[in-house]
């Protein structure tokens, strides 16, 4: 149905990415996955592979799961870039029908709302055009959630994507926004649970279901 660019970041919550990365396909999309290095920690960048292709070797192919090494080939003791490569960043963003980022680790989110792109993955959201979706499905600890630099940086998103809040608005109000869709991007909110980290609180990804389910509606395939 739609080419789904899943960006996978360094929150624990990374560890869905391979019972997400499937659903999105069961629903008919072709999925390729964008990783940071610290989401790597929570999963096998090879089994994408064997998710997408049953059957095939249990490698990375880097058609279906890129990383930093894939931008920048030196950082892996490859040949240098030359003038009439390919740029990834660039490559992707035209590939993709919608940008999903789930989870959204903390980082990663100070540097969409500071316009940093320092790795493939913020490279991408730099570049893409504000004509077509992107959702962002934050997941952190509770506390960092609660953070006031948490509510500026999701305002700035906001801003950029179209929606102006009031000086005094509240956190709500900006998450309400996004939840609705701000131009062309939406937020899948947080859940209030226990944590990976036994803490209990808001933070946790939004689920698989409810992401899916965001996508085919940022896409216009449900109402």
């Amino acid at each position: 149905m739609a080419h789904v660019l899943l960006g996978l970041t360094g929150s624990v919550a990374s560890i869905k990415a391979p019972e997400l990365f499937a659903a999105l396909i069961q629903n008919g999309h072709r999925v390729r996955v964008v990783a940071t290095r610290h989401a790597c920690h929570f999963f096998d960048p090879a089994g994408f592979t064997a998710l997408a292709k049953p059957g095939s070797p249990s490698l990375r192919d880097p058609e279906i799961c890129v990383l930093d090494e894939d931008e920048w080939p030196t950082q892996a003791g490859q040949g240098s870039w030359t003038r009439g490569d390919g740029v990834l960043h660039i490559e992707l963003r035209r590939w993709a029908d919608i940008f999903l980022v789930a989870p959204l680790d903390a980082t990663t989110l100070a540097k969409f709302s500071l316009g940093l792109s320092d790795n493939c993955l913020s490279c991408v959201w730099r570049a893409w055009e504000p004509t077509k979706p992107r959702i962002i499905a934050p997941a952190m600890n509770t506390v960092m959630w609660n953070q006031p630099v948490t509510a500026r940086h999701l305002a700035q998103l906001a801003m950029d994507a179209g929606f102006h809040p009031g000086a005094k608005a509240e956190f709500s109000e900006i998450s309400e926004a996004l939840q609705k869709g701000a131009g062309q991007l939406f937020m899948a909110s947080p859940e209030n649970r226990t944590l990976a980290c036994g803490d209990e609180g808001m933070g946790a990804m939004a689920s698989v279901a409810a992401l899916t389910e965001l996508v085919d509606r940022a896409l216009g395939l449900r109402i």
